[in-house]
């Protein structure tokens, strides 16, 4: 059984943490995870899958040495357009020449004049006007006309431009899918890993999201599924995608390309609100302490700009190339979880349950509204829930508050994905032939033997009349521990 005591528990802002070279060294990784990564992102962009799989093996041996419910995400690359490469490696640009795109399978290495670009259909997509953003916008372009399968451009501003930078077009407006033939593949592959997220990159709209889902469960795979907002397309279809997903993610690097930095901060904060208010899980990500690749220390703005996702109210925040490729992974994580904690010191539960979703359709999201309104007003020092498949702790954690929710479930992948959510701490409990009384009983009871509750608290138990059912919550119990560390009923729903 999972050791509570081993759990990050001040903490309520989860942190995701990508892995790469700089975490292989096993002494690494359990630094990392010892210092409070939640959930492991294997970035299947880069690098031999198999290398991927190792190291989503590696975490889960480690994540059960130091007793931590650590979650696994495979990122998918999705139809990432790049260039092809230059005879000599890299180009010089200058503002006003022109610089022409070929979508061609036999263009010739590149020089100062023209290079190859890996999607073919990219002429039909544009049309002249077009402004063409390469390498993250650091060299932009713009159309000027089409000639079959030539793309003739003309030069904004001087840019140095090397092999495989990505491209990306002002606006969006790109007619490629979101899930490759590659994706495909290894979707197959993170099946076979049992991973507890896959993340579909670049995704449009929701038949993207139903079209991975559709993918994963053709392969027995139930991991949850994240859909990372960087298209601009994405935002206009933005409620759509986040109902048809299970998870959200703000990916700031290609967002910003296509819609500019200036709209970002905004993006960020409805995207964050939209997920809240849909009941979904949002991830913030991309370059968050992005200095901290070579630096030791994040600089002010850095800091800030973790703390203000936090106090948006995201779930997690995301490490990307400081963690995966840095020189500082271990006091990377260490810092983003001392600005996560400071940040939360800030955030202020201020739920407005008079504009909270109405005509709710389900016993479980009644119970945790009841729930939350309560802790809000009572003065618990818990939540503790009883859940199958982490479901009422989702929509428990929807309800942004500094009480903890303990969520208990026998079920190592509840727990898992569990990891993603705000405020929520799992624990392994098995209920099963229990009652519900029986339940409430035990795993309070842990609780206090932990330290995490004491005599005089009241705490409110959810959980449902017909154990381990799937969406059964239907019960609500105010407790209080007495002297002894048993909870006695004050009163039930």
């Amino acid at each position: 059984m999972t050791s509570i005591a081993a759990q990050n528990l001040p903490r309520h802002t989860r942190i995701v943490a990508t892995l790469g070279p700089a975490t292989d060294p096993p002494d690494v990784l359990e630094a990392i995870l010892r210092a409070g990564v939640d959930v492991v992102r294997l970035n299947f962009s880069h690098g031999d899958p198999a290398a991927q799989v190792a190291r989503g093996e590696a975490v889960r041996r480690m994540a059960a040495k130091i007793g931590r419910e650590v979650g696994v995400l495979a990122d998918l690359p999705g139809p990432k357009i790049r260039i092809e490469t230059f005879a000599e490696g890299k180009v010089a640009l200058k503002s006003g020449h022109r610089f022409d795109l070929v979508a061609s399978l036999d263009v010739p290495p590149g020089d100062a004049s023209q290079v190859g670009v890996s999607y073919l259909e990219l002429p039909g997509d544009v049309t002249a006007g077009d402004v063409l953003l390469l390498d993250d916008g650091m060299v932009q372009l713009q159309v000027e006309a089409v000639e079959g399968e030539r793309i003739l451009t003309r030069v904004l501003n001087d840019g140095v431009l090397s092999n495989r930078k990505g491209l990306n077009k002002q606006g969006g407006g790109l007619s490629l899918g979101a899930i490759t033939e590659r994706d495909r593949e290894l979707i197959a592959i993170a099946a076979g890993m049992d991973v507890d997220f896959i993340a579909v990159s670049f995704c449009r709209n929701a038949d993207d999201m139903h079209e991975a889902r559709r993918v994963a469960r053709a392969h027995g795979c139930k991991a949850a599924l994240v859909a990372k907002i960087e298209r601009a397309e994405a935002i206009v279809h933005l409620a759509e995608i986040i109902d048809a997903s299970d998870v959200v993610m703000v990916a700031r690097g290609d967002l910003g390309v296509e819609t500019g930095d200036a709209e970002l901060p905004g993006l960020q904060k409805k995207i964050i609100r939209e997920a809240v208010a849909r009941e979904k899980v949002v991830i913030t990500a991309t370059q968050m302490l992005q200095s901290m690749v070579e630096s030791p220390m994040p600089t002010r703005a850095e800091v800030l700009d973790v703390a203000n996702a936090v106090i948006d109210g995201t779930d997690a925040v995301m490490l990307s190339q400081e963690s995966a490729a840095g020189s500082w992974p271990v006091r990377a994580v260490e810092t983003m979880a001392r600005i996560c904690v400071g940040a939360e010191k800030q955030f202020e539960a201020d739920t407005n349950f008079e504009q909270a979703r109405r005509g709710l359709e389900r016993a479980d999201q009644a119970i945790a509204m009841a729930t939350m309104f309560l802790s809000e007003h009572i003065g618990v020092r818990a939540v503790v829930a009883m859940t199958e498949s982490g479901g009422t702790a989702r929509y428990l954690s929807r309800f942004r508050s500094s009480v903890p929710i303990y969520a208990f479930s026998h079920h190592a992948g509840a727990r898992r994905r569990m990891a993603l959510m705000r405020d929520v701490f799992a624990m392994d409990y098995d209920s099963r032939g229990q009652t519900p009384r029986e339940a409430a009983r035990g795993s309070i009871h842990l609780l206090v033997e932990a330290g995490l509750l004491a005599p005089g608290d009241r705490v409110i138990f959810t959980s449902g009349e017909h154990m381990q059912t799937r969406g059964a919550t239907n019960t609500l119990r105010l407790l209080e521990i007495d002297a002894d560390g048993c909870a006695a009923g004050l009163g039930e729903l």
